[in-house]
């Protein structure tokens, strides 16, 4: 009887053990199926993330101190065109006189520019209508019936300060962020 018993009592043993080896085997496979799914996935995310020449183009610096007053430039930020404009004293004028109640998306030339440097004026250059670029920037561009910005794609009007005036364009010109890193250089981004 006592052998009986002794090998009654070694079979729960050897069951839990059993038991042991299952959980470690599933545990393994569990691990393994999760590493390999990471492994797959990350080259998926990493795709995702911008290319080498976006990150390059992620902050810009212009040189302010070759545009004249009335004069405008173009160039790229994050792939965009960006229109860096000079105002003169007649254009700030046009632009603070006209009644904010009067604007489609309401915003001051205040609100549009920096203080202390209220006569450069910083704005995408991309149509907020379906992305066309406006004319304007350039030498005898058409800027439109205020003086401002034209898009020739459907026809939105800008005036000075940028913001929309006529047209199916729904909000004025986007102002990226920006700061100025001397009276004379800019830094966008």
């Amino acid at each position: 009887m006592a052998a009986v018993e002794h090998s009654e009592g070694l079979a729960p043993a050897a069951e839990a053990e059993g038991v042991r080896r299952r959980d470690f085997i599933n545990v393994a496979a569990v691990s393994f199926a999760g590493v390999g799914g990471a492994a797959l996935l990350y080259p998926l995310i990493n795709q995702m993330n911008p290319s080498a020449d976006v990150l390059a183009l992620a902050q810009i610096d212009v040189d302010l101190s070759q545009i004249q007053p009335g004069q405008a430039i173009k160039t790229i930020f994050r792939k965009q065109p960006l229109f860096v404009r000079n105002l003169t004293p007649q254009e700030m004028q046009a632009a603070n006189a006209v009644p904010i109640s009067e604007l489609r998306d309401p915003q001051t030339l205040a609100e549009r520019t920096k203080e202390g440097h209220s006569n450069w004026l910083i704005t995408m250059g991309v149509c907020t209508h379906l992305g066309c670029v406006p004319l304007g920037a350039g030498p005898g561009e058409n800027r439109g019936e205020f003086g401002g910005y034209f898009c020739p794609c459907h026809g939105s009007h800008y005036d000075t300060a940028a913001r929309i005036r006529k047209g199916p364009a729904p909000t004025n010109l986007a102002v990226p962020e920006y700061e100025f890193t001397t009276d004379t250089a800019v830094r966008v981004g």
